[in-house]
């Protein structure tokens, strides 16, 4: 009996390819996406299933029936009837969902089928609001803020170290709270830091490749990016793995979990608060107004107002 190598080198070649290939389509989506995903999947499979329809294979009409009561607030059976519709932000991300659900099991789902992207646009005109700007964070805001943090605990080192960070990098709160310590330390990291003599460099992978974001030392420790980061990462005694983890224990004992991304926008509605900013706000409209998003808002400001200061000064110094 003759064996052919060649054949069962190629099915193994095969089988390796493959693995690589599932690797990659893992990597292509960030944990929390895959959790969303997963978590969007359930929630359609759970409604078709009290509704006696069929998930799979994927049918436009079904699909147009889902996001109809997900729209009415009535996905999960007529006892839940008067609960909170979702939002449009919402369907459309259970529509990507679903797309990507049906690519992984090889089925095909179009989106834009008649069906689907008829109901889709009465959804959009009937429940769309327009999307709330967040404020800007100004330096002179985040002075205040920090000062309203426990110097004391490490959880108040923490917190200022991912207000400061966040602001200097123009971070978005995944961004911060994706962060390890170090490259490739973690399944789900999004990207990892660097301290050099000059600064801290800030290594990010987003949805459309990898960027880098350069964070230089500020003129005083007290306000300073990088001596708020190294601080806490002594004290912390973290040398690997997540940068930013739950603090518990009074704020004196660090855990081995990342902290959630909806960290960075309590800890910025609780410190503008703390701090009394916009105070001919009340408290409601200073929650509303400020968010994760005011921290990365924020240098973008700082930006433009240092670029026309700048103009100006060149302006009036031209001779004439």
């Amino acid at each position: 009996m003759v064996i052919d190598t060649s054949a069962i080198v190629a099915i193994a070649l095969d089988e390796t390819l493959a693995d690589h290939a599932r690797d990659y389509v893992e990597a292509a989506s960030s944990a929390n996406t895959r959790r969303a995903y997963a978590a969007d999947w359930k929630h359609f499979t759970t409604w078709c299933r009290r509704q006696h329809l069929d998930a799979l294979p994927p049918d436009p009409q079904v699909v147009r029936l889902y996001i109809t009561a997900c729209a009415s607030g009535s996905t999960v059976g007529t006892a839940s009837r008067g609960k909170k519709p979702n939002s449009v932000s919402t369907i459309e991300r259970r529509l990507s969902s679903l797309s990507w659900n049906y690519a992984q099991r090889g089925q095909s789902f179009d989106r834009k089928d008649r069906h689907i992207a008829t109901v889709m646009a009465g959804i959009r005109n009937s429940h769309a609001t327009p999307p709330r700007q967040k404020e800007a964070i100004l330096p002179e805001d985040l002075t205040a803020m920090l000062e309203t943090l426990d110097r004391g605990t490490l959880r108040g080192l923490r917190d200022r170290a991912m207000l400061l960070l966040g602001f200097a990098g123009g971070l978005r709160r995944s961004e911060i709270v994706g962060l390890d310590v170090g490259r490739d330390q973690t399944e789900d990291g999004r990207g990892w830091i660097e301290v050099l003599d000059k600064g801290v460099l800030v290594r990010l992978r987003g949805k459309t490749g990898w960027r880098e974001a350069e964070i230089s030392r500020g003129s005083s420790d007290a306000t300073c990016p990088v001596v708020a980061l190294q601080t806490w990462l002594k004290l912390a005694k973290i040398v690997h793995g997540p940068l930013f983890r739950r603090v518990t224990g009074q704020g004196k004992q660090v855990g081995a979990n990342r902290l959630n991304d909806q960290e960075v926008a309590r800890l910025v509605k609780k410190a503008i608060l703390a701090a009394g900013l916009r105070g001919d706000l009340s408290k409601d409209e200073r929650v509303q107004k400020f968010s994760g998003h005011s921290l990365r808002a924020g240098l973008t400001s700082s930006a433009k107002v240092a670029e026309r200061q700048s103009t100006s000064s060149s302006v009036m110094s031209r001779p004439k």
